[in-house]
């Protein structure tokens, strides 16, 4: 059956660049004022009309400092938002059919030893982290679903100054992400998957696209913000690698 996909958050980067990559046939990315994922009327109406049957939902309220600022934002945008989408799913005949990816953060581990796993216990650091957590338990009801546990970055868009040479993580840049994502719709991949590269710290990793980037410590960033972040949330890709590069 061919994919009738809907992109959620199609204005954001992911969804932007899922847009422009060209990769997925049939993609329909309604902006907020057509389609807003809190107005449950209209979206179910979209999704009975375009008969869609594959959703990749982006849409989010994804920056750390702004869900701690606006904690009710957070809970409406992340987890009300996320919860409106599955209740539409479970509304409708075809149910059954309709796939969901959802596109959780690293953020819903711990954040501190580091090479987790799908299976490690989840203990998240901070609003975000506790918004996307939620919103998976939410997509685990439904008959299909992906949740895709990751963390991104845009080569050409780094625009912090310094980064910490002893802050580790497994993101990974934007396109390639991307290209990630059509691979397991293409292999119909279900349940939940850590995407990223091998554990790297933020310097070395921004060194490589931003020359003039300067190396610090942790504790610099620690001071300069309110809340917490991880210090080390490198993921275990084995699972990924293992379905991609099959031996």
């Amino acid at each position: 059956m061919e994919n009738r996909i809907l992109i959620t958050g199609g204005s954001g980067n992911l969804g932007r660049k899922i847009i422009e990559s060209n990769l997925f046939k049939n993609i329909y990315y309604p902006t907020s004022r057509q389609i807003n994922i809190l107005n449950v009327k209209k979206l179910k109406k979209f999704i009975k009309k375009k008969r869609i049957n594959l959703i990749i939902h982006c849409a989010a309220l994804a920056r750390m400092r702004e869900c701690e600022k606006n904690v009710k934002k957070a809970i409406k945008t992340n987890i009300e938002g996320t919860l409106n989408i599955v209740n539409v799913i479970n509304s409708l005949q075809a149910r059954k059919k309709i796939k969901l990816i959802y596109i959780s953060s690293d953020a819903v581990y711990p954040g501190i030893k580091g090479n987790y796993s799908e299976t490690d216990s989840l203990m998240p650091f901070n609003v975000y982290g506790w918004s996307k957590l939620a919103s998976e338990f939410i997509v685990r009801t439904l008959d299909k679903f992906l949740i895709i546990r990751t963390r991104f970055f845009i080569k050409n868009k780094i625009l912090f100054k310094y980064s910490a040479t002893n802050i580790y993580t497994s993101t990974i840049e934007i396109n390639k992400l991307v290209l990630i994502i059509y691979k397991l719709v293409n292999k119909n991949i279900s349940g939940i998957i850590n995407v990223g590269e091998k554990k790297i710290s933020d310097y070395k990793n921004y060194k490589k696209f931003k020359k003039e980037i300067k190396p610090c410590s942790k504790n610099k960033i620690l001071k300069e913000i309110n809340f917490k972040i991880a210090t080390n949330a490198s993921l275990n890709i084995s699972l990924l690698n293992k379905i991609l590069c099959p031996r």
